[in-house]
């Protein structure tokens, strides 16, 4: 028993250090976007309206293929690929910027 106890402890401490390594090892990786205007306008009128209708077409594709999603096992990676996945690109992403991300998210 101590010993499984030992290896649940020194599973944990792994996990947790690895955990934070991802995060330390793209911290200068991104840069802070300075879209133009012309990027900004585009995204505003062109991209964005896309985005919601691909959300919205998303969405709608993951409810109907619910009942079979379901069945497949894969409701987790269909729901990302098909509502998360557009949602993110059309609402949480600076305008003009090209990578998805809250402008507070960028390293300065």
């Amino acid at each position: 028993m101590e010993s499984l106890n030992k290896l649940a402890l020194a599973a944990l401490i792994s996990i947790l250090a690895l955990a934070t390594l991802p995060a330390a090892a793209n911290q200068g990786a991104q840069r802070v976007e300075e879209p133009s205007t012309g990027a900004m306008m585009a995204d505003l009128v062109v991209a964005r309206p896309v985005g919601l209708v691909i959300t919205a077409l998303g969405t709608a594709t993951f409810l109907v293929g619910l009942p079979f999603i379901m069945a497949g096992g894969n409701l987790i990676e269909s729901g990302e690929k098909l509502v998360v996945g557009p949602a993110q690109e059309t609402f949480n992403r600076c305008l003009g910027c090209k990578n998805s991300g809250w402008r507070g998210d960028y390293a300065e």
